[in-house]
């Protein structure tokens, strides 16, 4: 204030910074250090809450409960806590363009539980064939028992993506960069086709995390992540998680509960702290990474290096364009 008033040539100036530095969201590292937490001044961390059975203070609070199916309100243990809550509330901080974020007991539950609440019997999903092979798996064995046919396709290949559609093609089932094989594939474009289709977007996005890539804003509807992985950092938790807009936030809610999966507020407390080094863990992971793929590409023993981060990938354009 006392800045403006000394240099009135540059009010208007001041005024535009001012009022672009106040509109400034805190950056994705910023939010991992600070999301899900209270603004109770007397933690920084919540607490963990373990509770089954939760207590109202008489009958009409007990009502309104069972009404109030939304996080944050009490009802029972089975749709959790405030530490379950804080884990889901920073995850989808971390994910833009996500209305809520549904927590799994696994990263292959996440699986299950996304595609389930996107599929019915009779629809036809389209598979990327490079994905995880729970993900393979659970389409050829699962879904096929349920009803639902899965159909593979190469998404380096659009022409065969965009002749896979049917008119039952109700979802479609991406990775990026593929499960072990690493092709880093144009999500946007794959995404955008599938909207065009009236078909749903569904993305495995456990290896990048939303820092890497924020698959909602590359124009997916629903990403899953096994929480497992780089969330948790420390091979002592299993769980997996899925964030979408308010539609299919909405969908998969309702079918998490409809099938009973819970996490413990233990390993939601875990993968909080998790959250707190995940910025400094890639970055040091993916240089390291990065050093031992040039080291090896470098090697006469090794014929060829499956890494989109080395120029010369056929992916890494794309990779340096999205990631």
């Amino acid at each position: 204030m006392g800045r403006r008033s000394r240099h009135s040539q540059g009010n208007r100036s001041a005024a535009r910074s001012m009022s672009k530095h106040e509109s400034n969201e805190p950056t994705p590292a910023t939010r991992l250090v600070t999301g899900g937490r209270s603004p109770d001044p007397r933690v920084v961390n919540p607490p963990v809450y373990r509770a089954s059975t939760h207590l109202y203070a008489d009958c009409a609070a007990l009502r309104a409960g069972v009404k109030s199916n939304t996080d944050g309100n009490f009802f029972y243990g089975r749709r959790g806590s405030p530490t379950q809550w804080a884990l889901a509330e920073a995850l989808t901080g971390l994910e833009p363009g996500a209305h809520g974020t549904v927590l799994y007991p696994s990263g292959v539950a996440a699986i299950a539980g996304a595609l389930l609440a996107v599929v019915k019997p009779g629809d036809v999903l389209l598979v990327a064939d490079n994905s995880y092979d729970p993900s393979r798996s659970m389409a050829k064995g699962l879904l096929k028992r349920l009803g639902v046919e899965a159909r593979f396709f190469d998404p380096l290949d659009h022409r065969a993506f965009r002749a896979a559609f049917c008119d039952r093609t109700k979802a479609v089932w991406l990775e990026n960069p593929g499960s072990l094989t690493m092709e880093v594939c144009d999500i946007p474009a794959l995404a955008a086709e599938a909207r065009e289709r009236g078909a749903v977007s569904l993305i495995d996005n456990t290896w990048a995390t939303a820092l890497g890539f924020p698959a909602l804003q590359h124009g997916c509807d629903i990403a899953v992540q096994a929480l497992t992985k780089h969330v948790g950092g420390h091979s002592d938790l299993m769980m997996g998680s899925a964030s979408a807009g308010e539609r299919w936030y909405r969908a998969l809610r309702r079918t998490a509960q409809d099938l009973g999966h819970v996490v413990s507020p233990d390993d939601a407390a875990l993968a909080l702290r998790g959250l707190r080094t995940m910025q400094l863990r890639l970055d040091r992971t993916t240089g390291t990474a990065l050093a031992l793929a040039g080291w090896l590409a470098a090697r006469p023993e090794v014929a060829h290096v499956l890494c989109p981060m080395l120029p010369g990938d056929p992916g890494h354009s794309l990779w340096q364009r999205d990631f």
